[in-house]
């Protein structure tokens, strides 16, 4: 081969090698972002965890303060002789009870 052939092959040489090594170092690294992927989704962050425990916190408190709404009408209620009313204003402080009892 003559030198000048081998001069004007090099630049086309280093392109095409420049392909296989970035998708050598692409198939290297695979396996590690995949397994970091995994790691990822599998655990929760801590800022996650607190997104979530204030999520349940405030459909709790939705929760409560509908059944307080309940729970008034259900004692005026009560207060006015209906007696079915008394055991449903019971029922429904007892599960207020037990919301609160969760924190």
């Amino acid at each position: 081969m003559s030198r000048s052939l081998l001069l004007s092959l090099t630049p086309l040489a280093a392109m095409a090698l420049s392909g296989c090594l970035s998708t050598a170092t692409s198939l290297v690294t695979a396996p590690v972002r995949v397994g970091a992927k995994a790691v990822d989704m599998a655990t929760t962050s801590q800022s996650e965890a607190d997104e979530n425990r204030g999520r349940a916190m405030r459909k709790r408190d939705e929760k409560i303060a509908k059944l307080q709404k309940r729970y008034s009408r259900r004692i005026e209620a009560c207060n006015r002789g209906e007696t079915a009313a008394c055991s449903e204003a019971s029922q429904i402080s007892g599960e207020i009870e037990a919301l609160r009892a969760e924190r």
